[in-house]
């Protein structure tokens, strides 16, 4: 979990709760203690209103409260079609995500706008989306994530097979598919490959750094 996100998870956890000891934040975030301690800290310091100690517990102080989170209703339909989409197209695990998000922020919505997003009558349906159209969604985007070196077995177009080692750096979803862009060992360049023409994706141990001419910033630069 990003430190961002575990800050945002932990102020939803002292909403919540009256209060609460740095082991029952500590289990519930799955870190250890000392880094609810500086977490706490980081949040004291940027502001956020809450009181408490290491060994006693913490909750937010009743006299500060956080303001509610304000949308608009269609910015709610924003967010709720894109988890709609999510949950359509991209992986189980991603879908899951969008649909975790959209909860926590209802959870925290002023009273008249709950429900508002829910209710949202746009619709993405996910019976016509071919499983192989988002094959490997989850393994390259964890390749992407953690810097590593992918093998493709791929088919193109005209039917012809190779394997391929690739950097991954971005994946993109084109409306009616996904694709995955990155640096080609073998060919040396920039190449775009459909999901549903991936035959089989495995995640390498081997792990890459961004170079100079090989990045994510150069392949925009290359296609922009």
């Amino acid at each position: 979990m990003r430190r961002a996100d575990r800050l945002f998870q932990l102020v939803q956890l002292l909403r919540r709760r009256r209060v609460v000891t740095a082991r029952a934040l500590a289990e519930e975030l799955e870190v250890s203690e000392r880094t609810v301690y500086r977490d706490v800290q980081s949040l004291v310091r940027s502001g956020v209103p809450v009181r408490g100690e290491a060994g006693v517990g913490y909750a937010l102080s009743p006299a500060s409260t956080l303001p509610p989170l304000t949308f608009t209703r269609g910015e709610l339909a924003a967010l709720t079609l894109g988890a709609r989409l999510v949950r359509a197209w991209a992986d189980p695990e991603l879908s899951g995500d969008a649909q975790a998000a959209l909860a926590r922020i209802e959870a925290v919505l002023p009273d008249a706008l709950q429900g508002a997003g829910a209710s949202a009558a746009l619709f993405a349906p996910a019976f016509h989306v071919r499983e192989s159209g988002r094959s490997g969604l989850a393994e390259l985007r964890r390749a992407i994530d953690e810097r590593r070196v992918v093998r493709l077995r791929y088919c193109r177009g005209d039917g012809e097979r190779s394997a391929r080692r690739i950097r991954p750096l971005g994946l993109f979803f084109w409306g009616h598919g996904w694709s995955v862009a990155g640096w080609c060992e073998l060919r040396g360049g920039f190449r775009n490959f459909r999901l549903d023409r991936v035959i089989e994706c495995e995640v390498l141990d081997a792990r890459f750094d961004d170079e100079p001419g090989k990045s994510l910033a150069d392949l925009m630069r290359a296609v922009g």
